[in-house]
């Protein structure tokens, strides 16, 4: 396991010091070519970026006692690829003192207070658009919790509305067997209903039939 991780680990150190070499290069460039060399120096970035993913999953791998010196070394190697980038964010809009004066002459006071303007825009930038996406995501997860909530509701109006038609059913039978059990009293004279009471009184057993 920590021979897998050690060969991730010279291939990072090859590539970070290829994207050193070619960041150094790029206040050098105007034009395609700094084009060209920006997308060159972002495809190793991610490159490097992999391997520290693939390094970490190694050290996940490897038994808690022998752990810890490949977590040190997996925070170093972070933090260099943390000091890469900003390099690089800077090499981006950055011009060697040669292709400075070139574009804008002998004026190198501007420049660097421009440099510095545009570098300022830029983070502020960055910082906007994390925001926003912060933003998105809150709003993505309140639609999926409000999504739920209306199913939920759904759901409940559904059983209600099952509840509500069963008890009409039950009201419906009981004023049928109501409406039946009065019909049968009806049908009963005064007479029989005192003659039935007389026999219950005295312990009678009382024939009686009647059709109904």
């Amino acid at each position: 396991m920590s021979s897998d991780f050690e060969s991730y680990e010279q291939d990072f150190a090859v590539l970070t010091a290829e994207v050193t070499g070619r960041i150094g290069k790029v206040p050098k460039l105007v034009g395609d070519e700094k084009k060209q060399m920006v997308a060159n120096v972002e495809k190793q970035l991610e490159e490097a970026r992999e391997l520290l993913e693939q390094m970490e999953l190694e050290v996940r791998e490897i038994p808690p006692q022998s752990r810890g010196m490949y977590s040190s070394r997996m925070r170093s190697y972070k933090q260099e690829m943390g000091k890469l980038e900003a390099d690089f964010k800077r090499s981006r809009i950055a011009y060697s003192d040669e292709v400075r004066n070139e574009l804008l002459g002998d004026d190198g006071n501007s420049s660097e207070n421009q440099r510095a303007h545009l570098l300022d825009n830029t983070e502020r930038l960055e910082r906007s658009s994390r925001r926003l996406e912060a933003g998105y995501q809150i709003a993505v997860e309140t639609e999926q919790i409000g999504q739920e909530m209306l199913e939920n509701l759904s759901h409940d109006r559904e059983k209600i509305q099952r509840a509500r038609e069963r008890l009409r059913e039950t009201d419906a039978n009981l004023g049928k067997s109501s409406r039946i059990l009065t019909g049968m009293l009806r049908r009963f004279s005064s007479s029989e209903l005192l003659h039935l009471m007389h026999c219950e009184a005295h312990g009678h057993i009382c024939s009686y039939k009647r059709d109904f």
